[in-house]
Formats: C-alpha cells, sequence, structure tokens
C-alpha cells in the first residue's frame, strides 16, 4: 500500500490528455488515481516550485511514494497500476531503453493537437461518483 494517493496530473487543454484521463478512469477498477490539471492549485501546492519549473510541457505522475513520473515513465507507471493486460502491456514497453521511449513520447506529444481534437470541456467528463477522484 503506498503512503499517498497516486495523482496523475494532465493538460486540462489537450484532447490526448483528455483521452488518457477518460481510459484511465475506465479501467483503474480499484480507484486507486486521484486526477488534477497541471495548471490547478492542487499542482501547484502538492509539487514543489523548484519541481514544477523544471518539467516538461507533460503528463506528470506523482507516484504514492513521492516520485514524480514523466513521459513513458508515467504512462508506464500508470498501466502498471492499471493491473491485467495494462500491466503486461508497462512490462514488455519498460524493456525498450528510456531514450526511444521518450523520443516517441514526444514525437507523439508534438502532433498531439493536430491527432486528437481539443476537448470541447476542460475537465474530462466522469459521471458524479467518479467525480470526487479530480481535484481542482
Amino acid at each position: 500500500m503506498t503512503a499517498e494517493p497516486e495523482v496523475i496530473f494532465f493538460d486540462g487543454d489537450c484532447g490526448l490528455c483528455h483521452r488518457a484521463v477518460r481510459f484511465i478512469v475506465r479501467h483503474d477498477r480499484k480507484g486507486r488515481f486521484r486526477f488534477a490539471p497541471l495548471r490547478g492549485e492542487t499542482f501547484r501546492s502538492q509539487v514543489p516550485e523548484v519541481v514544477r519549473s523544471r518539467l516538461p510541457d507533460t503528463l506528470v505522475v506523482s507516484a504514492g511514494d513521492g516520485r514524480f513520473l514523466l513521459r513513458s515513465d508515467g504512462v508506464l507507471y500508470a498501466l502498471e497500476i492499471l493491473g491485467g493486460p495494462w500491466k503486461a502491456l508497462a512490462r514488455v514497453g519498460s524493456w525498450l531503453p528510456l531514450r526511444f521511449r521518450d523520443s516517441l513520447y514526444d514525437a507523439i506529444a508534438a502532433r498531439r493537437a493536430s491527432l486528437f481534437r481539443r476537448p470541447i470541456q476542460g475537465c474530462p467528463v466522469a459521471e458524479p461518483e467518479l467525480r470526487r477522484r479530480f481535484d481542482p
């Protein structure tokens, strides 16, 4: 069991991030993850300024053990936590060199605006019982 909740900080204006959050919410049957926007007050209060200033424009996963995982590490960590076939996919993905994984992540991120339509709403839409997992 982790000491702190797992939090996924996401870009609320990004269609790819929006879809990623919806995917994780749908497959996170144990409710391990919480979600908050990168520009929100939760991010500012939980991530020290010295860390925030060094972060690239990316999905950020705050692991329960205090680590901040970025890019492909964050994606693989989230898949690992989801379990089942996603955990197997994460394990296979972790065999790839970090430089290769992050290059692939960056290539997709650079094209995300043209590949994934911007969401109409800033925050991913969730059923009322799931909304409690979203922080400001």
